[in-house]
């Protein structure tokens, strides 16, 4: 007499075809955070060239004006420096934006997994473009504090 052998972790459901659901629920999950992500690194993308282009019109005209042209002097701060604060706005709300939709994904994420519709919660991990984000931030910010203090290139 041939004996069953119970699969290694149970079907959700009892049933193969809810198990299937749940795994293709799972990997949406997954495909969200991914799309999040990229959106973080499109924002990292533009934010930095907003921050390197406001940082480079301000070392180029402050550089021109001093030996070449006759430019009003806050001109090239002002210009670069609008520059610079239109990327830290944009990278800190697309920052505060992806952490709010992964609080958000993860909390239905736990709500399917209590209701066992799931094997296990979304597991969590230090995402290397939010680290990124976060770098650039510091980066933008410091160049900011650059050009008001008129010191100039780094």
């Amino acid at each position: 007499m041939a004996q069953e052998i119970e699969p290694a972790s149970p079907l959700i459901g009892g049933d193969a075809g809810t198990e299937l659901a749940s795994n293709r629920t799972a990997m949406a999950f997954d495909r969200t955070a991914l799309a999040s992500d990229r959106t973080l690194m499109a924002m990292v993308r533009t934010a930095l060239a907003l921050i390197g282009f406001g940082f480079t019109i301000f070392t180029f005209f402050h550089t021109l004006a001093e030996k070449y042209l006759e430019l009003p002097a806050e001109a090239p701060r002002r210009f670069g420096g609008a520059l610079i604060i239109l990327g830290i706005i944009l990278l800190s709300l697309g920052i505060l934006n992806h952490r709010q939709e992964a609080r958000e994904r993860r909390s239905r994420r736990q709500k399917l997994f209590e209701e066992k519709l799931l094997h296990h919660p979304e597991i969590v991990k230090v995402s290397g473009t939010m680290v990124v984000a976060i770098l650039l931030l510091l980066v933008g910010l410091v160049a900011i504090l650059r050009i008001i203090a008129k010191a100039g290139p780094l």
